[in-house]
């Protein structure tokens, strides 16, 4: 699966989606194969307030679990219930139906500092 233009993406494999005054978070084709089979997801609710740096949640695999980071303030709008019913969603799409959260944010401008997509795949090259 190709990384996809119209986000930016952390060294820790997190993507991060602009919608106006949101930021959808997931997490890369990179981070899914590194993790193999994802077993559990929890994330943040509704109403938490993060800042920068802070954990969104966590994802498990039959491997480790891993704590999923933003990197942009805000409070949460809203977490990803499917992928908590059915976790391997974000193992088989996740760009797409496998986001894990989204936040609403006064300021998005610290994800210009992130990785586009080119610089991403070059960094797993």
């Amino acid at each position: 699966m190709s990384t996809p233009a119209d986000r930016r993406y952390s060294e820790s494999h997190e993507w991060f989606l602009v919608d106006g005054d949101h930021v959808t978070v997931g997490i890369t084709t990179h981070a899914t194969e590194a993790l193999t089979d994802i077993t559990y997801v929890e994330m943040k609710s509704a109403g938490t307030e993060l800042a920068a740096g802070d954990s969104v949640g966590e994802v498990e695999s039959v491997k480790t679990t891993s704590d999923i980071y933003t990197a942009v303030a805000g409070e949460v709008a809203e977490s990803n219930d499917a992928v908590v019913d059915d976790p391997s969603l974000v193992n088989n799409d996740p760009y797409g139906e496998g986001w894990l959260i989204r936040l609403r944010v006064a300021d998005a401008g610290p994800l210009e500092s992130l990785m586009d997509a080119a610089a991403y795949d070059a960094m797993n090259a």
